[in-house]
């Protein structure tokens, strides 16, 4: 009997070994072709002239609707079904048989008011505004994986969206989209954002946090106006700002856990416009980042207290603004480990084990925090430096530039991660 019993245990083993590389091979196989479809001439041609095309005309948040239509229109050509709009300018697509397990992709579409410093046949038309932190290039890579599974559409086991969002630089559209039921019946969600600073072929993610949360606060303090050579008659408020802004740095420095991860920035400040008149007033703000809600709370309690207390000290008022009733902040985005594994792999069957690399995690924000809340998610850079180019600039540049050639990555990289999961969760 033992023996019969150790016989059925090594054949199931194997047999779970079996299955195993079997579904590496097929992954293998599913995400090579893939990557060759997307690298055709004409594919890639057509990928190249949706991202200058989206380039060229550059909206920003909730005003991006130029660039829905041209969604639409891909979308059209193409035979898919969408929802529009969708928090205002939003897109959610369609592909496969509408049964479960539904599996989203996302790309953000807005630009930045930014004036482009880039010379080049395409560079933006409208002055004052950028896609200078490459959501042209997300737009391209989600259409170009529409494309890509719409012809594989009778072998999807399962449902892909497509949600093309809204508004991510600071207005929370991820947050939009979810409250609109934009992501209700979705099981997981995958997105690709591009980077500067790692060359193209590669891409890189963390399980676990990967990003931070990010608040911001704006501050009025009160004082009393004079001139500048009586500041004895005065309750001078750019003192009080002054020492403000040093005290906000000791949050930082000398109440928190070294090891652990906060930050504090006051980013501009505002005063007289005079040199022998001391204002009645000064405005300053900023932002602060955070890895959980814990911290978020403390941060926002001390920046209050810290303001408060040193404007009080000098005599004045303060009045501090977290301007949550205008934009809401953001929290960590977090990669759900299974999810992030699934897409590592993914990834690795497409450029190979060292074009996956292992990031550190950044104090940057991103509103796919949101949908991470709400569902297993995977967030991943995508390399887009290319040596040959010019100097690579980081995000948010007006110099910013990217290597095309990351596009036809992204668009097979998005539609192998949606395909092999409904493969692998049906």
């Amino acid at each position: 009997m033992e023996r019969h019993l150790r016989l059925f245990c090594f054949s199931q083993l194997v047999l779970s070994l079996l299955s195993i590389s079997s579904s590496s091979l097929q992954t293998e196989s599913v995400t090579r072709e893939l990557l060759e479809s997307a690298r055709d001439a004409e594919f890639f041609d057509w990928l190249k002239s949706v991202r200058r095309r989206i380039h060229e005309y550059p909206e920003l948040a909730f005003q991006e609707h130029r660039t829905s239509q041209l969604i639409r229109t891909e979308l059209d050509s193409l035979g898919i079904d969408y929802e529009w709009p969708v928090a205002e300018t939003g897109v959610v697509a369609t592909i496969g048989s509408g049964t479960k397990p539904w599996f989203a992709l996302r790309a953000d579409m807005d630009a930045l008011p930014i004036q482009e410093s880039v010379e080049w046949e395409h560079k933006s038309k409208i002055d004052g505004k950028m896609h200078a932190c490459g959501h042209d290039a997300h737009v391209t890579m989600l259409l170009g994986a529409a494309k890509l599974l719409q012809k594989t559409r009778d072998k999807l086991k399962g449902t892909v969206k497509l949600v093309f969002q809204p508004a991510e630089e600071g207005h929370a559209g991820a947050y939009h989209m979810i409250k609109q039921g934009a992501l209700d019946g979705v099981q997981s969600i995958f997105a690709l954002h591009v980077d500067p600073m790692i060359p193209t072929g590669t891409i890189t993610s963390k399980p676990g946090p990967m990003l931070a949360g990010s608040g911001r606060f704006a501050v009025t303090v009160q004082g009393k106006g004079g001139h500048a050579a009586s500041p004895h008659k005065t309750r001078d408020p750019t003192l009080a700002l002054s020492m403000t802004i040093l005290a906000l740095q000791h949050i930082v420095s000398r109440e928190t856990d070294p090891l652990e991860p906060r930050v504090v920035s006051v980013t501009y400040v505002r005063g007289g416009k005079a040199f022998n008149v001391i204002p009645e007033a000064v405005e300053f703000g900023g932002t602060f980042r955070f890895v959980d809600s814990e911290s978020y709370s403390y941060l926002k309690q001390r920046i209050k207290e810290v303001v408060e207390g040193q404007a009080a000290v000098h005599q004045c008022s303060a009045v501090v603004d977290f301007g949550e009733d205008k934009l809401i902040p953001y929290p960590p985005t977090i990669n759900h480990p299974s999810m992030y594994e699934h897409a590592k792999r993914v990834g690795e069957s497409l450029l190979g084990e060292n074009g996956v690399r292992l990031m550190a995690m950044t104090m940057g924000a991103e509103d796919f925090s949101f949908y991470a809340e709400k569902m297993p998610a995977a967030f991943f850079m995508i390399g887009v430096r290319n040596e040959t180019m010019k100097s690579a600039k980081g995000l948010h540049s007006p110099h910013f530039i990217l290597d095309e050639d990351a596009l036809s990555i992204g668009a097979s990289l998005h539609a192998a991660v949606a395909f092999t999961f409904l493969d692998e969760n049906h």
